[in-house]
């Protein structure tokens, strides 16, 4: 292929003729080739698996700079949103393009409180599930049910774009706090409208009648910044699902469901709960960091590093950086000694330093901390996923709507290459 700056199109030659594709720029100077034609015209589809070099939509929610380690919500570097902002603030920059004054941040806030509960028949549910179920189980199967108890809002006006955005964002903190709950056999812990979005997460998750619950404010910050660091992340796998499954009209909460279920795989959302396994492995195996370099090393051993590496990311993630901190931080102030983090140091601090790591670009991502945190806090390993799917909520959302505003936009249907058999004869069944 040949771009000339002139033209703005890409040469395709192919069978001995040249066909002209139109070259895209977007406004941080990257360039696609428009391939929308080019089964039309020259009878040929690109094969990507993965969608590794596909773009697949015009986005102004996030943008991530693999090789610089960048990462931008709206335009804001994640190192600034995530010191200065709640989780509630960003959130509503991804839904509205833009920082909320005062009076919108109050506003949106009492929207979240008032869409705190969950219609209390929806409880029979969380008591027909088995005692152990997954919590990103219920989690999936509770959000995609309350289309039936809260039909889809038309999003005529900011207003009803905010009650349907405070409904998920509040419900699904709701959900997910009753869902652990159910798992242990205690009873709900109903949201308070007089606390915080985080603050009243945690009080729901950790309060109960026999045990007062103190809320931590260095808690408190620790889990806004948490979220907000899983905010929105480009278009990754859930995200792509949710975009996928909206573009067959289905509904909000049919689409977030659906993320739910992308993020729930361990090479997604689940890696975090995969890194603390890892850990506790390495520590129930006498904490010998050097002999688990190797093992990743070995490509004959099936054993894998969690929470190194990325498909975007070339260089160190700008989350990871962010997660590291918050979670010294937090151990600190609660005087916390995890041998986990200690391994979990000396192992960076072995892979950064080995030549094989870094030839192939693997760093630390954003797992690969924040589950020692969630530790710290009392959390399960099983919630880990769950805490994610709350704070890339607000992304979701935004994705869905930019999808449903673009018109551009249309069923996803990706093509293939045919491997089978071109035509087999049949035989009848006395036959065979």
């Amino acid at each position: 292929m040949n771009e000339t700056a002139e033209s703005n199109t890409a040469d395709l030659v192919y069978d001995g003729k040249t066909y002209k594709l139109p070259v895209l720029s977007d406004n941080l100077g990257q360039h696609a080739v428009d391939v929308r034609n080019l089964r039309r015209d020259a009878a040929l589809i690109t094969y990507d698996p993965g969608y590794a070099n596909t773009g697949s939509c015009k986005s102004s929610v996030s943008f991530v700079d693999g090789e610089g380690g960048r990462l931008v919500y709206r335009g804001y570097p994640i190192e600034e949103i995530t010191e200065t902002c709640t989780f509630v603030e960003v959130s509503y920059l991804l839904i509205h393009n833009r920082l909320p004054t005062r009076t919108e941040l109050e506003r949106f806030s009492g929207l979240l409180n008032r869409h705190s509960m969950v219609h209390e028949d929806m409880l029979t549910f969380f008591a027909k599930y088995p005692e152990h179920s997954h919590p990103m189980a219920v989690l999936s199967a509770m959000v995609v049910s309350l289309s039936s108890f809260y039909p889809e809002l038309e999003e005529s006006d900011t207003e009803e774009l905010d009650i349907t955005a405070t409904r998920l964002l509040s419900k699904l903190r709701t959900i997910a706090a009753f869902s652990y709950k159910k798992s242990v056999g205690e009873p709900f812990v109903y949201p308070s409208h007089k606390l915080s979005y985080c603050a009243n997460f945690l009080n729901m998750m950790f309060s109960s009648p026999v045990v007062d619950y103190a809320i931590d404010p260095i808690l408190v910050r620790a889990m806004n910044k948490l979220l907000v660091l899983h905010a929105d992340h480009d278009q990754n796998c859930s995200t792509s699902t949710v975009r996928q499954v909206g573009s067959s009209g289905a509904n909000l909460y049919a689409s977030i469901a659906a993320g739910i279920c992308a993020l729930w795989g361990p090479l997604h959302g689940g890696a975090n709960q995969a890194v603390i396994e890892m850990l506790e492995k390495i520590l129930q195996d006498g904490g010998d960091v050097d002999k688990v370099v190797e093992q990743a090393k070995d490509k004959k051993n099936p054993f894998k590093l969690m929470g190194f590496g990325h498909r975007i990311y070339k260089t160190y993630d700008p989350r990871a950086r962010i997660a590291k901190k918050i979670c010294m931080d937090v151990l600190g102030c609660m005087g916390i000694k995890d041998p986990l983090l200690d391994i979990a140091m000396r192992l960076e601090e072995k892979a950064l330093a080995d030549p094989y790591f870094v030839e192939r670009k693997l760093y630390p991502n954003v797992d690969f901390y924040t589950g020692i945190t969630y530790r710290a806090m009392g959390f399960p390993t099983d919630m880990y996923t769950v805490l994610f799917a709350i704070g890339r909520l607000p992304g979701w959302i935004s994705q869905w709507q930019e999808l449903k505003r673009d018109p551009e936009q249309k069923i996803w249907r990706p093509r293939q290459l045919y491997m089978g058999e071109p035509k087999r004869e049949f035989i009848p069944m006395d036959k065979r």
